[in-house]
C-alpha cells in the first residue's frame, strides 16, 4: 500500500513487528519451489531482494537487512511445526566449502539446506586437492562444473567470497572470511536482539573483547548501525584501536563505562589463531580487566541481555554461570541462526521476501 510520505527504515521496522504468518502446509506446493502460507493480517509491507550473493553486510541497505529478518521470522514459524521441511530448494545443489574449521556455522548451514530440500555436498580442505596445491579458483570452478547452484564458503583470506563471485556463475554466500565479515552471524544477532527487545533503533549495544581480529564485530557494527542502534566497542587498546570510530562505533577502553548503560552486551573470544603477536600480557590479566563476571554483571541494567557468537571460552571473557544465566540468549542465537540461514538461501535463490512466502 502506497503512502503519501516516504517512510524511513525505522518506521518500516516498527510495522514489520507483527507476528509471522501461520504456514499452511496442507496447501498446494508451487512449481517454483515456494510454498503457500495463509495471508497475514494486517498484510506485510512489500519488500524486495534482488541480490544473487550474500557477500557482506556493509553493502546492504537497511531495507534489505529487514527483508532478511522478516523472511527469517516466517521460516522460524516453519521450524516450530511438526513438519519442518519445505521444498524451496528442491533440485538445487549447495556446496559447503569450509576451508577454515567450523562447528556451529557449518552444521547450521547444512541443516538449513536440508530443511529447504537441497542436495548437499560438504567439502573439507583436509580431504581435497587443495592439499595438493590446487588453487581456490580451480577448486570452485570444478565444483561449479558439477552444476553446483550455491557455494557457501568459509575461508581464512579476507575477500575470498568476493573473488569467487567474480569468477563463478553460482550464488556465493559468505560464511566468514578472515577478519573481514561474517554476514549471517550479524543477521542472526540482529534477529535475536529484535525478537527479544522488539526493536533495534535507539538501543545501546556493547561489543566487548577482541574487536581487531573479529569478523563478527565488523558485521554486527554495519547491521546494527544501519538499523539505528548505538554501538560501543570495548577491550584492550591493542585490540580496540580508535580507528573503529571512523566506521561509526564509539570506542572505550573502560569496561565499567561500556556495560553500565548497555541494553545488549555481546562478548567476543580472543582470536588467538589470527593474532600475529601477543596483544596483552596474559589471559589472567585480560579476564581480570575485561571479563564479564558476577560483580560486573550486577552493575549492568537488570534487563541487559548477554550474547556471544561462540565458541565460548568459559572463565576468560565470561564466567560460566553467566553464560548459563536467564539473561543469556546464547543458545537462542544458535536456534535463530537456522531460520536466518534458511532465509538467506531462499532469497539468493530468487525469493523476494516474506510477502512471497505468505502469498
Amino acid at each position: 500500500m502506497k503512502s503519501s510520505s516516504r517512510k524511513n527504515s525505522h518506521e518500516w521496522e516498527a510495522e514489520r513487528l507483527e507476528p509471522p504468518p501461520v504456514p499452511d502446509l496442507s496447501g498446494p506446493w508451487r512449481g517454483t519451489g515456494r510454498f503457500s502460507f495463509s495471508p497475514p493480517t494486517p498484510p506485510l509491507p512489500a519488500m524486495s531482494w534482488n541480490r544473487k550473493h550474500l557477500l557482506d553486510i556493509e553493502s546492504l541497505t537497511a531495507d534489505e537487512i529487514l527483508t532478511v529478518l522478516d523472511t527469517a521470522r516466517a521460516f522460524k514459524a516453519v521450524g516450530e511445526r511438526a513438519i519442518k521441511k519445505v521444498p524451496a530448494l528442491r533440485g538445487k545443489t549447495v556446496v559447503n566449502l569450509f576451508i577454515e574449521p567450523s562447528t556451529r556455522t557449518r552444521i547450521s548451514f547444512q541443516l538449513s539446506e536440508q530443511r529447504l530440500s537441497a542436495d548437499i555436498i560438504n567439502f573439507t580442505a583436509e580431504a581435497s586437492s587443495l592439499k595438493k596445491g590446487e588453487t581456490l579458483k580451480d577448486t570452485a570452478r570444478n565444483l561449479e562444473a558439477l552444476n553446483a547452484d550455491f557455494i557457501v564458503i568459509r575461508h581464512s583470506a579476507s575477500g575470498a567470497p568476493h573473488f569467487l563471485a567474480r569468477v563463478l556463475n553460482a550464488s556465493i554466500i559468505n560464511a566468514g572470511d578472515g577478519a573481514h565479515e561474517h554476514p549471517t552471524q550479524a543477521l542472526l544477532d540482529t534477529f535475536t536482539i529484535r525478537e527479544k527487545k522488539g526493536r533495534i533503533a535507539g538501543l545501546n549495544i556493547t561489543i566487548l573483547g577482541d574487536v581487531l581480529y573479529s569478523r563478527v564485530a565488523r558485521s554486527d557494527l554495519w547491521a546494527l548501525t544501519k538499523l539505528g542502534a548505538k554501538v560501543t566497542f570495548c577491550g584492550p587498546s591493542t585490540l580496540v584501536p580508535r580507528e573503529f570510530e571512523q566506521m561509526g562505533a564509539r570506542v572505550t577502553h573502560d569496561v565499567e563505562e561500556a556495560i553500565r548503560d548497555a541494553d545488549i552486551i555481546n562478548l567476543l573470544r580472543i582470536q588467538h589463531e589470527r593474532q600475529r603477536k601477543t596483544m596483552f600480557p596474559s589471559l589472567g590479566e585480560y579476564t581480570s580487566l575485561f571479563g564479564l563476571n558476577k560483580d560486573r554483571l550486577a552493575r549492568t541494567k537488570p534487563d541487559a541481555l548477554i550474547m556471544h557468537p561462540g565458541p565460548i571460552n568459559r572463565g576468560v571473557e565470561i564466567d560460566s554461570e553467566i553464560a548459563d544465566c536467564p539473561r543469556s540468549v546464547i543458545l537462542e542465537q544458535v536456534t535463530n541462526g537456522l531460520a536466518v540461514r534458511m532465509a538467506v538461501l531462499f532469497l539468493v535463490n530468487g525469493g523476494k521476501g516474506p510477502q512471497e512466502i505468505s502469498a
